[in-house]
């Protein structure tokens, strides 16, 4: 059996490597069990088969560069893992803002002039706005777990998520940009057969297009921040979520 002060012993090891509180956790669990493990098979007490399980974790915590993400050094075993899951979540993002240029195409179809199309376009652009701005409206109570200064006893971020939740509102600066054009020109190529701003037409087409992804990519990171708060809801003690 794991005493609680054997089991601080491994949270406090855990926390010296700055893993976010969710990811710690798993690997808190991990941990424990092969420590009990290698204490029954070995026949050791807690200290050595403690020491002999951290030589076995010691690459996994090694620090190294994911830039795209994060600005400092992690560990390795976050770098893995925060990878997969925003591999995922990129995809998502994807395809989703592919229905949404579908529906931008559709769009240009079906408007009977430029003004109207011009007025969809704005509308469509918009709704990204009005729904985030509802999401963090509704999820106000959370406010300071997005905070990237707010940590877990001041050192470590609650989710792996955490970190990136503020690119809600640099997408959120980007659409504002995309909602005050007129986005003409895809409807004046396709319905007009004008062709002599074809640089402007890529761009209305293209732009958007990426902006929308990462609003929706801005999106499902808060959700999933805000679906791993809620798992440890009881490990912290919290009732505001």
């Amino acid at each position: 059996m794991f005493t609680k002060e054997q089991e601080q012993q491994v949270t406090d090891y855990l926390i010296l490597h700055r893993l976010p509180l969710d990811i710690l956790l798993e690997v808190k669990d991990h941990m424990i069990s092969q420590v009990l493990d290698i204490q029954i098979n070995e026949n050791l007490n807690f200290d050595e088969a403690f020491h002999k399980t951290q030589k076995l974790w010691e690459g996994e915590f090694k620090m190294t560069k994911y830039s795209l993400f994060y600005k400092e050094e992690i560990p390795l075993i976050v770098k893995k893992i925060v990878k997969e899951k925003y591999s995922n979540i990129l995809k998502k993002s994807l395809v989703l803002g592919l229905a949404s240029f579908t529906v931008n195409l559709l769009l240009i179809y079906f408007s009977a002039n430029a003004e109207i199309y011009s007025a969809l376009f704005r509308i469509q652009n918009g709704l990204f706005v009005l729904f985030t701005a509802g999401v963090w409206f509704f999820n106000r109570k959370i406010w300071k777990y997005v905070k990237q200064d707010f940590k877990y006893k001041g050192r470590l971020f609650y989710s792996m998520y955490q970190q990136n939740t503020g690119l809600l509102i640099v997408a959120m600066s980007s659409m504002a940009q995309v909602i005050s054009k007129k986005g003409v020109y895809p409807y004046l190529f396709f319905r007009n057969d004008n062709h002599s701003e074809i640089i402007f037409v890529l761009a209305t087409l293209v732009l958007p297009y990426c902006v929308q992804v990462m609003v929706i990519f801005g999106l499902i990171n808060f959700f999933e921040h805000k679906k791993t708060l809620m798992k440890m809801k009881s490990f912290l003690n919290i009732s505001e979520i």
